[in-house]
């Protein structure tokens, strides 16, 4: 797991990884602050052409409901940046494998970026539905001191584990091989994904952790295979 870290810390030079990089950054801030506008336009709409209220509470729900996004934006900005990266990731894993795995590299299939999408989209949705479904108990344990960071670390590094984890494995493997690898490879996976999650919740880190841990999860990978 060090091994993959400090590699993937090595892998940020890569002028081929900073271009994605930049790439994953523009994206994720315009969809989150598109999410941001449209609940805005959408808030002040129900509350002033369909209940009729007046403008002034019109705006006021509106920053409400900006406010109350920029609260959850914790969990917001982790599904929409793993998202995102799912439509970059091949790129990564090509540059780390490139650099340090070239014979993994030539045996490699192209992922369809249609499957990319596809399997990004699942993923953010999957990480929405689990922490809000969480989200009572993260307010439960907040009394703990220490529970909610706990169960959110927990939670969302089995999920990053998972996802960044197959990211990889789909070039390599036959569905088959992956559910056999997935297996196999769980808590080796979770481990990992509990670093992203806590880089994921560093303030300025957090922008760069999703690029981090898809050049992790390929270190991880390969690393294994040998």
């Amino acid at each position: 797991m060090f091994r993959a870290f400090f590699l993937s810390i090595g892998d940020l030079t890569d002028p081929a990884i900073l271009r994605v990089f930049a790439k994953t950054i523009a994206l994720t801030v315009v969809v989150f602050l598109l999410l941001g506008a449209g609940l805005w336009f959408a808030t002040r709409w129900l509350v002033i052409d369909q209940l009729g209220w007046d403008e002034e509470t019109g705006n006021l729900a509106a920053i409400s409901g900006f406010l109350a996004m920029l609260l959850f934006g914790w969990v917001l900005f982790r599904a929409i940046a793993v998202a995102v990266i799912w439509l970059f990731g091949d790129e990564i894993v090509v540059a780390v494998e490139r650099r340090h795995y070239p014979e993994a590299l030539a045996s490699a299939h192209h992922v369809p970026i249609a499957r990319s999408a596809a399997m990004g989209l699942r993923s953010a949705l999957r990480t929405l539905l689990i922490n809000i479904v969480l989200a009572p108990v993260y307010v439960v344990l907040l009394v703990t001191g220490v529970g909610t960071p706990l169960l959110f670390y927990a939670a969302n590094g089995w999920l990053l584990g998972a996802d960044l984890g197959e990211m990889v494995a789909a070039r390599h493997l036959s569905s088959a091989e992956m559910k056999q690898w997935a297996r196999d490879t769980r808590w080796r996976r979770w481990d990992m994904g509990v670093i992203v999650a806590a880089l994921l919740s560093v303030p300025i880190v957090n922008l760069v952790a999703p690029v981090l841990g898809a050049a992790m999860a390929t270190h991880q990978f390969h690393g294994r295979r040998r």
